[in-house]
């Protein structure tokens, strides 16, 4: 049976280019690329993949941050039935090896200011190619010149060799005439995105064509009357490796003739001079950005009166920081839940005030179930469980890791649900309202963080028996990261500046532990499990008393 979402999902965006050829589709540091010619950009890079050797279902890893050459790279692989990887830019080479390898990742389009990483994992994995950008190289050469008179543009060493291909000139050799590739939307993948593992290694979550398009055409369906077709402005903050900012810039703006501005590095001056120069009408960020514009000094000097919608995701909005901005802006701030593994599953709408706390309402697309987290029994109306979400349209397993999936999917009823680890209450008018989450995930700066990963890399120091990872409630951040860390009897020196860099070596920034204590043991129950919960426990019984952690 075939339905509305059964296309691939650049169909969206093709449409929009026949109907709006001549409006902006981006807007990238003051240059506007309409959607003609974007949509010739990525027909040339389709091309020059396919004449790379790049095959329908291979591997393009994204390595980039926002700018236009990531949006040509995620659907030039998909408009030859390749299949995207994106990651974030600044994953160490610890992170990316393992992450190419998983994938299986033969090609990779990167910055030549993180090529220096590629180069280092490039023997240790399975890539074939690199293709390498500069965030300027689709600007004029004026813009070029002023940014390297001033020093304003990053730059990366690049040596070339015969698998080193540069971005501009597989873009300007090759034609915008892709070959023709049939797409099967329901089993074609149309990405692999990554997420942390509860083993300590990131799972990669695939999602076909299909999947992506039904929360996408659903999110279109229900704001059509709100968000306007060609003229209204996005600005793109949140990083497009995510797909809160995949699902928001394809179901808002790039399937109805809207323009994004893309924000590669997200400063709270630079984002407020582009929603007053560009008279921005939709608006995204995690809580984190909400509070950190709200505390500007200089925000009274910034016109914000085109805002129109303004959306959170990525982390629980405190109510503070609603009010706050309510009180501020005259604009209530909606948010939208999901998950890496289902998309997006609820939404606020946009016809009423959303209620403050509120979810908002699961997508047609999306069943849910609130049940006891230990017997997976349904739980009465009003009351707080676990989330459990299921779609026809969702893929029910990791990407090659079947232990992972035993652990996240459950059978009820005939269906494989996914297991989200927060947990919610429903109320009698069927919105979702978010209570707590599972001890194994922390949301730092709008980031989900997975606690296992930080553990297993913190259990590979030679000095460290245990260690145990939990989120501190900050107001700033959501939370903060805390180890507490058990050493070996006979380890000597070993401290929490040693650690720290140890981490910093081989995660991300925003994975590095902020507070590192020191222990003896770690609580376990009989059967050997660390209890996590129960030092998470600990430490917000502390914080309720007053007591600091101390910073490392």
């Amino acid at each position: 049976m075939t339905s509305l979402y059964d296309e691939p999902l650049i169909s969206g965006f093709e449409r929009a280019c026949e109907k709006y050829p001549d409006h902006p589709a981006i807007i990238y540091i003051g240059e506007r690329i309409s959607y003609k010619e974007l949509k010739e950009l990525i027909d040339r890079f389709a091309t020059a993949l396919h004449k790379l050797g790049v095959k329908k279902n291979d591997k393009v890893m994204l390595y980039i941050p926002n700018c236009p050459q990531f949006l040509i790279g995620y659907f030039g692989a998909q408009k030859i039935g390749a299949i995207p990887v994106p990651v974030s830019p600044i994953y160490t080479p610890h992170e990316i090896s393992y992450l190419i390898n998983d994938s299986g990742a033969e090609t990779v389009l990167c910055q030549d200011t993180n090529f220096r990483y590629i180069e280092e994992v490039f023997p240790k994995t399975c890539l074939k190619r690199a293709i390498v950008t500069n965030l300027v190289d689709l600007l004029p050469w004026y813009k070029k010149v002023i940014g390297a008179m001033f020093d304003k543009v990053p730059h990366g060493e690049v040596k070339r060799r015969s698998n080193i291909y540069s971005f501009t000139k597989v873009i300007h050799d090759n034609p915008p005439q892709p070959p023709q590739v049939n797409i099967i939307p329901r089993e074609d993948l149309c990405y692999i995105l990554y997420t942390g593992g509860t083993t300590g290694f990131p799972k990669g979550c695939p999602s076909t064509h299909s999947g992506m398009v039904s929360f996408v055409e659903e999110v279109r369906d229900l704001w059509k009357n709100h968000i306007s077709e060609g003229n209204d402005v996005f600005v793109m903050v949140n990083p497009l490796f995510h797909q809160l900012a995949q699902g928001i810039i394809l179901g808002a703006v790039l399937t109805k003739g809207n323009a994004a501005i893309l924000v590669p590095f997200p400063q709270v001056d630079g984002i407020l001079e582009d929603i007053e120069r560009n008279k921005a009408t939709l608006f995204l960020g995690a809580p984190t950005l909400y509070r950190m514009i709200l505390e500007n000094d200089r925000l009274k000097f910034y016109n914000l009166s085109s805002l129109k919608y303004c959306w959170s995701g990525g982390d629980v909005l405190p109510s503070e920081i609603y009010n706050r901005w309510k009180q501020k802006f005259g604009l209530p701030i909606r948010q939208i839940y999901g998950s890496t593994e289902v998309g997006f599953v609820t939404v606020s709408p946009l016809e009423s005030e959303p209620v403050q706390g509120s979810l908002g309402f699961p997508l047609p697309s999306r069943e849910v179930r609130i049940v006891d987290p230990d017997t997976l029994e349904d739980v009465s109306p009003e009351t707080p469980g676990e989330l459990l979400v299921t779609s026809d349209y969702i893929p029910k397993q990791y990407w090659n890791n079947p232990d992972e999936t035993a652990t996240a999917y459950v059978e009820l009823g005939g269906k494989i649900w996914y297991r989200m680890k927060d947990f919610v209450r429903m109320d009698g008018d069927g919105q979702i309202y978010y209570m707590d989450r599972s001890a194994d995930v922390i949301k730092h700066k709008g980031f989900r963080v997975s606690c296992s990963e930080i553990e297993a890399v913190l259990q590979d120091h030679p000095a460290v028996i245990g260690a145990c990872v939990i989120g501190v409630p900050d107001r700033k951040v959501g939370e903060r990261i805390k180890a507490v860390v058990v050493l070996k009897q006979d380890a000597r020196g070993v401290g929490g500046t040693e650690l720290t860099r140890f981490c910093r070596d081989r995660l991300a920034a925003y994975k590095i532990p902020s507070y590192i204590e020191f222990r003896d043991m770690l609580p376990k129950s009989k059967v050997g499990k660390l209890l996590r919960r129960e030092i998470r426990d600990e430490e917000r019984r502390k914080i309720a008393k007053g007591d600091k952690a101390i910073k490392v």
